[in-house]
């Protein structure tokens, strides 16, 4: 039996029972015409088109960088009542190319077990990856990633489309461009992509709107689930000094409310910028200490990721997400090295599924059991921050010997 989990194939059975199940569990929604959780507002956009000024107030889809939309609007090309499976298709072909990616060539036998865990990870996260822009972005930066070595300029490029579709993905390209022999092409690539998407953009009348992403998000309070919401999540709890959870209905999430409250959400933004460029010294620090590159961008983009969740303002669920390529592509390379990250991940995994979908209702109306779990979910993103950072540090004290010139 163990032997036929170590075959290419028997990855292809597990790929298609896990994705046939939430397809049987979506159908319960696309059968009747339904959506289920944010593609009912991706539908909106679709449908209602991308210009604010006619949305009668309703939320802008110009909170996505400007390439979401391309999946958003091809969704919805068998109309409406079907966009949830057209959406599903869309995620199971990308997922479909990076499992492809991941056991073949150079891969076939030690990207096997990577590639399961990422099938038990999604059993968990699915019900998130399946209905948001996640669910597009997290295969793109996995193939990146596995091109990253030898093709950092493809990875590049791959990651700017990313990006432009959710930030998150910068997070990932900033360590292959420090850690890169080939910076230079890979920045040229980004920029290359990014006029582009300007050059799109303007063309389609949206240019005004094209930075609507970074400026809309200093509004927003400490959402319920970010990690430094989690002191004003048990003074909610115990109802100390008026504390509370409420929704924020301009930008659809639920936000903590109490003493500090917005001090905090105006300090996490800076608090974000130096903990990127903590980590972008640490990199750097390591690379002229002689670390191993690849070893050193995929330890990077673990720091560079788990420190945008862990110091951002919002914190939503399939934040979590995030996170899955570069383990994925961790255990790839070197699994003995990567098993405990690995490990961490989908503990956190698990313990967001408990969070959401299952008991969401109760964590935002107080229950101290899920206000427990959201807790233990925060301190082992704070813990896989620890070690990301920790293991960075340590591949910087490995050699000493500078790095040859032309790196």
């Amino acid at each position: 039996m163990v032997d036929w989990f170590a075959r290419p194939s028997s990855v292809w059975w597990g790929f298609a029972v896990v994705h046939l199940y939430f397809l049987g569990w979506m159908a319960s929604f696309f059968l009747n015409g339904d959506t289920f959780s944010d593609t009912e507002q991706y539908r909106q956009w679709a449908t209602d088109g991308y210009n604010p000024q006619d949305l009668d107030g309703k939320i802008s889809p110009w909170v996505y960088p400007v390439l979401a939309q391309l999946p958003i609007f091809l969704a919805n090309i068998a109309g409406p009542s079907l966009y949830l499976l057209m959406w599903f298709l869309i995620i199971t072909a990308l997922n479909a190319v990076g499992i492809l990616y991941l056991t073949r060539g150079p891969r076939k036998v030690s990207g096997i077990a990577p590639a399961w865990w990422w099938l038990f990870f999604t059993i968990f996260m699915g019900y998130l990856s399946f209905a948001r822009v996640e669910g597009i972005t997290a295969p793109i930066v996995l193939i990146a990633l596995l091109y990253a070595a030898e093709r950092p300029v493809v990875a590049g490029f791959l990651l700017s489309i990313a990006t432009w579709i959710k930030v998150w993905p910068a997070a990932v390209l900033a360590p292959i461009v420090i850690a890169s022999r080939k910076r230079i092409q890979v920045v040229l690539a980004g920029a290359g992509v990014t006029a582009a998407v300007a050059l799109g953009t303007w063309l389609s009348g949206g240019l005004p709107h094209i930075m609507d992403f970074l400026l809309n998000q200093g509004e927003r309070g400490m959402q319920l689930e970010a990690t430094f919401s989690t002191p004003w999540v048990w003074l909610s709890v115990f109802h100390i000094a008026g504390s509370k959870m409420a929704d924020n209905t301009a930008i659809n999430s639920t936000e903590v409310y109490g003493p500090g409250a917005s001090t905090a959400a105006f300090l996490m933004q800076p608090l974000l910028i130096l903990a990127a460029v903590v980590a972008a010294v640490l990199l750097v620090r390591a690379l002229k200490r002689g670390a191993e590159r690849e070893e050193l961008f995929l330890e990077g983009s673990l720091m560079m990721v788990t420190a945008f969740i862990v110091f951002n303002k919002v914190g939503s669920p399939q934040f979590i997400i995030w996170l899955a390529p570069v383990i994925i592509a961790g255990l790839a390379h070197d699994w003995n090295r990567w098993k405990v990250p690995a490990a961490l991940l989908m503990g956190i995994a698990m313990t967001t599924f408990v969070i959401y979908p299952l008991f969401y209702t109760p964590l935002i109306h107080a229950h101290p059991v899920m206000a427990a779990i959201l807790t233990t979910r925060n301190v082992l993103l704070v813990v896989l921050l620890w070690w990301s950072v920790k293991r960075t540090a340590e591949l910087g004290r490995k050699n000493s010997a500078p790095v040859t010139a032309g790196a």
